[in-house]
């Protein structure tokens, strides 16, 4: 999730660093922070219902994005399965959530035929966010769950900021220039040491863990979420589009703000089944 780094995270240096973009950009996040974080204390079902009220703007997003009218036939099909798959995990039936997948997905392959529009965008949306969605929901309902989303957000959180930091202040060769001509691999170092930095920091604090692993695997979700920041650059990069909606003030939409989290999710599920 970009706190106030947008598609400008690994920026060359520039004169201003506080522009008029990254005050609205902070302001916005000021806003949203206390109630993700209000959510994610109270848990159970609010959080279930914040988590499916998420998806369900993400999927017209989506649709909108690649190629859609946001909430047409597509759009509310994939917002349906979305919410039908995190009901099935906030029931504890995540077998049944990863199972009823497929069904979905060869419903909106057949109706995406029926439509003329093709199958490859809408089922690719389904996993796109199902899968973190549901990954959100089987972290928060663990035993440490508000410690285990917690640390998901502040590495993906840190890990933006520290991007935007250095990748502005320090400049230098281009990370991938045909995807995402800002981004330098500056920018990139920055994000990961500040996730790290953040992670040992919780660690910390919490006492609930090894420093060394926090930071290991801080790292390697900095640079998971990296890709997923990449991922939905090359997308838009695909429909020449420039954000994802306008919902969110100096930032975009809702996928433009939690594109690295999307990715990083599923990646810190693994590490705790590894564990």
């Amino acid at each position: 999730m970009n706190s106030i780094g947008a598609n400008d995270a690994m920026a060359p240096p520039a004169a201003d660093l506080i522009a008029p973009s990254l005050k609205t950009r902070v302001i916005s996040a000021a806003v949203l922070l206390p109630i993700v974080v209000a959510f994610l204390y109270v848990g159970g079902l609010g959080f279930a219902l914040f988590l499916a009220f998420a998806a369900v703007l993400m999927a017209g997003e989506w649709d909108r994005l690649t190629g859609g009218r946001g909430f047409g036939q597509q759009g509310v099909m994939l917002a349906a399965g979305l919410v039908l798959v995190l009901t099935l995990g906030y029931l504890g039936k995540v077998e049944w959530a990863l199972m009823v997948l497929l069904p979905i997905a060869v419903v909106l392959a057949l109706l995406g035929q029926f439509w003329g529009r093709g199958m490859v965008w809408p089922v690719l949306g389904l996993f796109w966010l199902g899968l973190p969605c549901l990954a959100l929901m089987w972290l928060r309902m663990g035993d440490q769950g508000m410690l285990a989303v917690l640390w998901l957000l502040l590495s993906v959180w840190s890990c933006d900021t520290g991007a935007y930091i250095s990748g502005r202040s320090i400049g230098g060769p281009k990370l991938a220039p045909r995807i995402s001509p800002n981004k330098t691999w500056a920018g990139l170092l920055g994000g990961i040491l500040a996730a790290v930095v953040a992670s040992v920091l919780l660690a910390l604090i919490s006492g609930s863990g090894s420093t060394v692993l926090f930071a290991i695997q801080g790292a390697l979700l900095a640079l998971i979420s990296q890709c997923g920041d990449l991922a939905e650059s090359s997308l838009k990069r695909r429909f020449d589009v420039k954000d994802s909606g306008n919902l969110i003030p100096g930032h975009g939409g809702i996928l433009d703000r939690v594109d690295g989290v999307l990715f990083a999710a599923p990646a810190l599920v693994l590490f705790f089944m590894i564990h």
